[in-house]
């Protein structure tokens, strides 16, 4: 999370506090994604997204479909110029706010995290980072 820092007679500075900064995407791209149930590990709620940016571990996606923070979620996203969806096996709902959520990637095979890391380096030296 990203904190801001008041000092008296300033404008507020914000401090980045996250371990992986967030990296808007260029152009927001589609995100499927299902709830996942505690006992059964199946699906019992889908919905379409948009991811807005992205990070190392995470993402923020905006969505209809009905999750709430602590939702444990699967996520099958395509970055732009690839191939085939990547999947991400489970990820946590770690905020939200008017259909805009914070998701934490946890489940992430090694060759599509090795896409993800590339994906943000390219767009790290082409945008900004986010840090509010």
């Amino acid at each position: 999370m990203d904190e801001p820092i008041f000092k008296s007679g300033s404008v507020p500075v914000t401090q980045q506090l996250r371990r992986h900064p967030r990296i808007r995407v260029t152009a927001p791209f589609p995100c499927s994604l299902s709830r996942v149930g505690a006992m059964r590990q199946a699906a019992v709620e889908e919905g379409l997204g948009i991811v807005y940016d992205v990070s190392a571990k995470g993402a923020r996606v905006m969505t209809e479909a009905v999750i709430t923070p602590g939702d444990r979620i699967a996520m099958s996203l395509r970055l732009p110029n690839q191939t085939k969806s990547m999947v991400i096996e489970a990820a946590t709902v770690r905020w939200g706010k008017e259909h805009t959520y914070g998701v934490e990637f946890e489940g992430i095979s090694p060759s599509d995290n090795k896409y993800l890391q590339s994906f943000i380096t390219h767009l790290s030296k082409s945008g900004p980072t986010v840090t509010v």
